[in-house]
């Protein structure tokens, strides 16, 4: 896939099956993920992305951060950027964390 792939096709699967939870991507035999961890008060805590070398400066990372935020807010949960690249992407995209930024969270 080159650089003007729609990632918007491509599914996000939600790997919750094992002890390290993780959103992916499966993209040309290749995974992107991104880490988290829910807590008892139902807070999603986004704790790191990984993307392929392969894939990278291709879009992939920032259309996995889009995909989990909108499964975030569908979920209607609360979530805690700790990933340093969820919240630079957030800055970028303040508008994608209105409404699911968990109480005490802010990506100011």
């Amino acid at each position: 896939m080159d650089k003007k792939t729609d990632w918007k096709s491509i599914p996000l699967l939600n790997n919750d099956s094992s002890a390290k939870k993780r959103f992916e991507l499966h993209i040309d035999g290749q995974i992107a993920f991104l880490d988290y961890i829910i807590s008892k008060k139902e807070i999603i805590y986004l704790t790191h992305t990984e993307v392929p070398k392969v894939l990278e400066g291709k879009g992939v990372g920032g259309a996995l951060v889009s995909k989990v935020l909108e499964h975030i807010k569908e979920q209607e949960i609360k979530m805690a950027p700790l990933c340093p690249f969820v919240v630079v992407y957030l800055k970028r995209h303040p508008e994608l964390a209105e409404g699911i930024l968990a109480p005490g969270y802010s990506i100011g």
